[in-house]
């Protein structure tokens, strides 16, 4: 093994039991033998280089391309041990070069104009449908769930997440809803039929806008919200209600003014919004890289003062900040489990290496709510200081009032049944 990959691995892990093959056979053992046991072989020279030059990109593309082998416990079990051991011993100066690197080129990274966001988006989320029917819940949720009950599956999660931020919306019958970033529809079919609001669902993604629109045609009977290509910048108010789930992940740090002076001109006076974002509760720092070049190119994980800064400046006023702790991570847990049971139709729908990099996306952001430092923050954001009650005690009694089931034809075309 290179030297400085041993030094590197000796200073990190110090707890655990991580043994590493190198590209000649020989065994290197670090940690102090504690369970789990992980072993990892490397294929190649090149890849060791890679692993001390910059270890959070070499790791995950070793992973997916084949050059690291995870042959003793999962690529779970091999992140997890990493990044518990990189919470009390960072990696050292040297090996953060990169990261500084990527850190100090957020902005650039992060400019998302209308064209570069719409690339952005459809280089996630306009791939092969089938691979979200694989470990999506049957609403299709691709966002924290909410485990109001530790006990929930992760569709009754998923459920609970929706009549709590309706909840938090306060909606009344018929009253104007923008849902920015809509996804395939789940959230605007819930609003509709469980609120009777009048929704309107946004998406840069041809592939969600085909379902969502299918799905609102299939309602039978109660309000339909509409769906539309649309980027946020460009929408045309006012609502009387607006919410974001999991796309302000996307929006880009220096966009975030623009995002919230955009929901400010959008919300009618006595308005409500809600934010629901993956954050940090540590400093800002750069987007991990092999997520930014192969997952979500563009996103970025913003800390809260981030946020806060560009509120301020909207004029919007913030009434209510809930920290998600954990559900994030159940949530990944669910879907990490669901994808690897349907490994074999993911095979053969996308192949072995997309399937191996869309393990260490799951894996690695599973880790990350776990032991770095990730949750998800609810924002509730007004124009007035009066629109809402003083105490939070009308939000249980808002979510008794709405039901916790999937409506009547709320299911995308296409999935299957109690997958």
């Amino acid at each position: 093994m290179l030297k400085p990959l041993s030094l590197l691995l000796s200073n990190v892990i110090r707890t655990g039991d991580l043994t590493i093959v190198d590209p000649k056979g020989a065994r290197h053992r670090f940690g102090d033998g504690t369970s789990p046991s992980i072993c990892a072989e490397i294929a190649d020279r090149r890849l060791e280089w890679h692993l001390v030059l910059d270890p959070e990109m070499a790791a995950g593309e070793g992973y997916m391309n084949g050059r690291l082998r995870i042959t003793q416990g999962n690529v779970y079990d091999f992140i997890a041990l990493m990044m518990q051991n990189m919470a009390a011993r960072p990696l050292p100066a040297y090996a953060q070069w990169f990261a500084k690197l990527r850190s100090w080129l957020r902005p650039l990274s992060q400019f998302n104009p209308a064209s570069r966001s719409r690339r952005n988006v459809r280089h996630h989320y306009d791939i092969d449908p089938r691979i979200y029917d694989l470990f999506l819940d049957p609403d299709r949720q691709y966002s924290c769930a909410y485990f109001a009950d530790p006990t929930m599956s992760l569709a009754e999660a998923q459920a609970a997440k929706k009549r709590h931020i309706a909840a938090k919306l306060t909606l009344a019958p018929g009253q104007r809803v923008l849902d920015i970033g809509c996804g395939w529809g789940g959230l605007a079919l819930y609003l509709a039929q469980a609120a009777d609001a009048d929704v309107t669902g946004v998406t840069l993604s041809d592939e969600q806008i085909k379902i969502a629109i299918g799905r609102a045609q299939a309602i039978q009977q109660g309000r339909a919200p509409r769906f539309q290509i649309c980027d946020y910048r460009s929408v045309e108010g006012p609502f009387d209600h607006i919410v974001s789930v999991g796309m302000f992940e996307h929006v880009g740090l220096p966009h975030y003014g623009t995002f919230f002076k955009t929901v400010a001109r959008l919300l009618s006076p006595g308005g409500t919004a809600l934010i629901h974002t993956i954050g940090r509760t540590d400093r800002p720092a750069g987007t991990n890289p092999f997520i930014a070049r192969y997952i979500f190119p563009g996103g970025y994980i913003p800390a809260l003062s981030e946020i806060m800064k560009a509120v301020e400046a909207s004029g919007l006023i913030v009434t209510d900040v809930e920290v998600l702790r954990l559900h994030y991570a159940e949530t990944l847990l669910a879907w990490r489990r669901r994808f690897l049971a349907n490994r074999p139709a993911a095979i053969a729908i996308a192949g072995e290496e997309f399937c191996r990099m869309w393990e260490f996306y799951l894996a690695g952001s599973e880790a990350a709510f776990r032991f770095q430092n990730f949750v998800v923050f609810q924002v509730q954001l007004a124009r007035r200081i009066d629109t809402l009650p003083i105490t939070r005690d009308y939000l249980a009694e808002r979510e008794s009032g709405l039901p916790l089931s999937k409506p009547e034809g709320d299911r995308p075309q296409g999935i299957a049944a109690g997958r």
